[in-house]
């Protein structure tokens, strides 16, 4: 029996050694506000909550009622493990927005159209469409449960009035299709109006069916369903620049596939050793070139990031670049091999530079220069000292998203606290902000936090000591066009936008 790669297994694998940190000289000043992201820059637009399988119930009884308002969203509290936020996704434009949940629910939200009389209510994003995309299933060969959750989400390109989206759990990828519809069909020769099949011999007269004006409603199909080609869990999809193909990563192997084509992929990676207990890294994310269809990008828990180049060759186990920064001796530890496991890589929407999120830092590497970063962020450098708590309590096996804004000038990620922290490139300033219940309040201006790690504190500060490491920003998602970003925390996804936006 073939053993599933584990969090847990983690500890056990012989991770990369761990690099040199980057420590910033004195105390960071807020980012600058000639970026759109300085201090008291940005205000909360509004926060919404994923809907509960209490909610979804009323809305699949309430058939009237087709385009749900998410005003009842906003004040109810209640919340179970199936409603926790496990993908954040901006369309391509940013008017729409997808999260997907840990109960298997994809719950898309549209932003709201600009009016004279709400000038204000421009950055509020509305409930759209809600659906179900993955059920729970149990693989009886393996004996082993297949998890609802929806592990990513990714847009494709609208090409007509039609919405298209990934979404993938453990094991199965479907491509879902979102339309809208306000006439239906009326005045049908076989059928009567309550669409029971009427007796031929009645039918005397023949009539043209007319579309008749009804209340709008959205409808998601699912056009393909991509399954059985992974035997690990997978972690990563990635849509190519070609729009016709797309793959999908798990711990060990990475496929491609054609749109059109469910029956079949084709296997571009694979470090399955031949002996299990020989396995010393896994495949942690993975991603495509936005510019070139033939380049991809894939990080390891080793600390790693390899480019390959398809054209090279059919199977892409040779990479064409291999970027890792060198050991420093004097920073090692028992929890370096740990630490140092990438858990998101992304690139640039330039396509020049990939950024790297590990469990401490946020790395950002230039694709011409591959034995160290040009840039290196401290997320949360205070928990150095709490290492081992947080492997006690299995936090330092966190896995959390990094996002670029539109221009690649800066960075964002998120920390414990309910904190997620903004890095300027330009300036190397930083701002940690925080998503916060209490402060919900819309059009409220986030306040700057700090934690304080020893001494006296300040009335502003936080201590490292009464940090909450329950509430956690593992997923955020930045607008493509502008500063809107949507951050989740539990099942509650708050959207902030600039001041000056």
């Amino acid at each position: 029996m073939v053993l599933q790669p584990s969090e847990r297994h983690y500890r056990d694998w012989n991770h990369r050694r761990l690099g040199p940190w980057c420590s910033p000289t004195g105390s960071p000043a807020p980012l600058s506000c000639e970026t759109g992201c300085g201090e008291g820059s940005w205000i909360l637009v509004c926060r919404l909550l994923v809907p509960t399988q209490v909610n979804l119930l009323s809305m699949e009884e309430d058939i009237d009622t087709r385009k749900i308002n998410n005003s009842f969203l906003r004040d109810h509290s209640y919340a179970t493990e199936a409603d926790i936020i496990s993908t954040v996704e901006f369309n391509h434009t940013g008017e729409l927005l997808a999260t997907g949940d840990k109960g298997g629910r994809v719950v898309i939200f549209q932003r709201e159209q600009e009016s004279k009389n709400q000038v204000h209510r421009r950055g509020e994003y509305n409930v759209y469409s809600t659906f179900q995309s993955h059920e729970p299933e149990f693989d009886y060969l393996k004996s082993l449960e297949i998890e609802e959750k929806i592990n990513k989400i990714r847009w494709l390109p609208q090409q007509n009035a039609a919405y298209f989206l990934l979404s993938t759990n453990d094991k199965t990828v479907k491509l879902w299709k979102v339309s809208e519809r306000d006439k239906r069909p009326e005045g049908y020769n076989l059928k009567d109006e309550e669409g029971r099949l009427r007796d031929p011999a009645t039918i005397t007269t023949l009539r043209v069916p007319v579309l008749r004006p009804m209340d709008l409603m959205v409808e998601a199909t699912p056009r393909r369903v991509f399954a059985n080609a992974h035997t690990y869990h997978i972690n990563s999809i990635s849509v190519n620049s070609d729009y016709e193909t797309y793959m999908s990563a798990d711990d060990l192997r990475i496929n491609l596939w054609n749109f059109e084509i469910t029956n079949q992929s084709f296997n571009i990676v694979d470090i399955k050793p031949a002996n299990m207990e020989e396995l010393t890294e896994v495949i942690t994310a993975a991603e495509f070139h936005p510019h070139h269809c033939n380049t991809f990008v894939y990080s390891s828990s080793k600390g790693t990031i390899r480019l390959c180049d398809m054209r090279a060759s059919a199977l892409c186990d040779r990479h064409t670049k291999f970027f890792e920064e060198p050991e420093d001796p004097s920073n090692r530890s028992f929890f370096s091999e740990i630490i140092s496991s990438i858990s998101d890589v992304k690139f640039s929407h330039s396509g020049r530079y990939i950024m790297t999120r590990d469990y401490l830092t946020v790395k950002v590497w230039d694709l011409n220069m591959e034995n160290r970063p040009i840039e290196t962020y401290q997320v949360h450098d205070y928990l150095r000292s709490k290492l081992c708590s947080l492997y006690e309590n299995d936090c330092i096996f966190d896995k959390f998203e990094c996002v670029w804004n539109g221009s690649d000038s800066v960075i964002m990620t998120g920390s414990y606290n309910n904190f997620f922290r903004m890095f300027d490139r330009n300036t190397k300033r930083d701002v940690t902000l925080e998503a916060s219940r209490e402060n919900s309040k819309p059009r409220a201006i986030l306040k700057p936090r700090k934690v304080c790690v020893g001494g006296k504190r300040r009335k502003d500060e936080i201590s490292v000591d009464s940090l909450d490491f329950s509430k956690k920003i593992l997923h955020t998602a930045w607008h493509p066009s502008e500063n809107i970003i949507a951050v989740a925390a539990t099942n509650n996804l708050y959207i902030f936008q600039d001041k000056v936006n």
